[in-house]
């Protein structure tokens, strides 16, 4: 318990100092963190601290050192269980290594995420990992301006092409290839992808979609580019029709996807590359009276608890969310530390977790 100073108000340095026996600015560089102290006096100073309860003001040593050992993390949703996730990751590392995180949430808003970036500058962060919604480099002036304050940026589940920095994201494309793979495998050709480009109309080409795909977020780009590589290797024309367009909501995956079971020639499966896309197609599934596998095909991204407890049990791709978070905060901190940046991309594997949600066509 803290010692009964007979007075109100936080206990000060100088108190510490005199109850260790010290003078001031020894008590002051074992509390700040700075500079040189013997074992012995570090010992005596920090004994005293924990008796009279003293608590280091953060500013005023990050103030004095240039240091406050905080990260700062922007993502999209902390909400969302994919960066719940991530941030749990994030938080577990720099913990283990004695730094704190602020984390702040976007929504996908890029004048969001500015200000986000605006906010950790002005606290001071020691480095950042974004999640960012920038696609090109008209987008990314917040990440240069703290670049150029010396904060260091690590980039995390997306890429952004017109930055040099280090980035950790999963494979989406490989994942989406393979996802498609195992439902033309079972016997599948007509495969919807749900969540696609923002698009007010279905793209009349493959050139059209892959061109508004590309003012996309990369993580959605190459999940799409993914799809198209398994219809290609099985020499599966593409068809625009089966692409989802328009609003990524929940809502709307469900009017897209039942736009897909009314076409004259339907879906025989979906794949899904958002956990909303999945309850959006079920949704539709259940309005159409229809039930997978029996009638659809359906595997999804970002597995879940709930995934394995459905009947039947979704086949989902599993997304190593702890590890990527983990691996960012490892990144910067190694930065922090002293390591020279090395713009590297890390790529993360995933994992087709399969389940009872694919069949060979009705």
């Amino acid at each position: 318990m803290p010692a009964d100073r007979g007075q109100s108000g936080p206990p000060t340095i100088s108190e510490v100092a005199a109850e260790a026996g010290v003078g001031r600015a020894t008590a002051a560089r074992t509390l700040g963190g700075y500079g040189y102290v013997g074992p012995e006096l570090r010992e005596r100073v920090l004994a005293a601290a924990e008796k009279l309860g003293y608590r280091a003001n953060a500013l005023a040593r990050s103030m004095s050192t240039g240091v406050t050992h905080t990260l700062g993390v922007i993502v999209a949703d902390i909400g969302n269980p994919f960066f719940a996730g991530v941030l749990r990751g994030i938080s577990d590392t720099s913990r283990a290594r004695g730094f704190d995180t602020i984390v702040l949430s976007t929504y996908e808003d890029l004048d969001e995420e500015v200000a986000a970036a605006n906010v950790l500058i002005d606290k001071r962060v020691d480095g950042v990992i974004i999640a960012s919604a920038a696609v090109d480099r008209r987008e990314v002036a917040h990440i240069r301006a703290a670049i150029d304050r010396d904060i260091p940026v690590v980039l995390v589940d997306r890429m952004v092409p017109s930055l040099d920095l280090d980035t950790v994201v999963i494979d989406n494309r490989d994942a989406a290839r393979e996802a498609v793979e195992t439902l033309i495998a079972a016997g599948h050709r007509r495969i919807g992808f749900v969540w696609g480009p923002p698009m007010a109309e279905a793209p009349a080409t493959r050139r059209d979609l892959l061109a508004e795909a590309a003012r996309n977020l990369w993580s959605d780009q190459e999940r799409l580019r993914g799809y198209l590589d398994a219809l290609d290797d099985a020499r599966i024309p593409f068809d625009p029709e089966l692409v989802m367009v328009g609003d990524k909501t929940e809502e709307h995956c469900t009017q897209e996807v039942a736009r897909m079971l009314a076409l004259p020639d339907r879906v025989t499966a979906v794949f899904c590359t958002e956990a909303e896309a999945v309850t959006g197609t079920l949704r539709a599934l259940r309005t159409a009276g229809l039930s997978y596998p029996r009638d659809i095909s359906l595997i999804g991204f970002d597995d879940n608890p709930w995934a394995s407890v459905m009947d039947p049990p979704l086949t989902m791709i599993e997304q190593p969310v702890h590890d990527l978070g983990a691996k960012a905060a490892e990144v910067l901190l190694d930065i922090l530390g002293g390591a020279d940046p090395r713009h590297e991309t890390h790529v993360l594997r995933s994992r087709l977790i399969t389940r009872a949600s694919v069949a060979a066509p009705s």
